[in-house]
């Protein structure tokens, strides 16, 4: 399972991106973050953008709920999901592991 951190505005945890995929998806949890495939190549923040999307139809989220706050250049990155708590992430989280 990943590790979650609840604050007061929601939940933190990594994930870890693979740009240029053939497809988007959710491709397990490894290493203690959610690994996300992503058809975006890694040039002029497309590949975050396209990170926040999937991770909000994963989560069932807005994607303005999601904010990628570390780890912008690089492919395993610190995202924090707003209003949820903790619990509700794990619970949607349960499906990819």
């Amino acid at each position: 399972m990943i590790p979650l951190r609840e604050t007061t505005e929601g939940v933190v945890f990594q994930i870890r991106v693979v740009p240029r995929a053939s497809r988007r998806e959710a491709a397990g949890i490894r290493d203690g973050a959610l690994r996300l495939r992503i058809t975006a190549p890694p040039v002029e923040g497309k590949a975050n953008e396209e990170c926040r999307r999937l991770l909000a139809e994963l989560l069932d989220v807005k994607k303005n709920q999601v904010a990628i706050i570390a780890g912008h250049a690089s492919r395993t990155k610190t995202v924090a999901v707003s209003g949820c708590t903790a619990a509700e992430i794990a619970a949607r989280l349960t499906a990819f592991s």
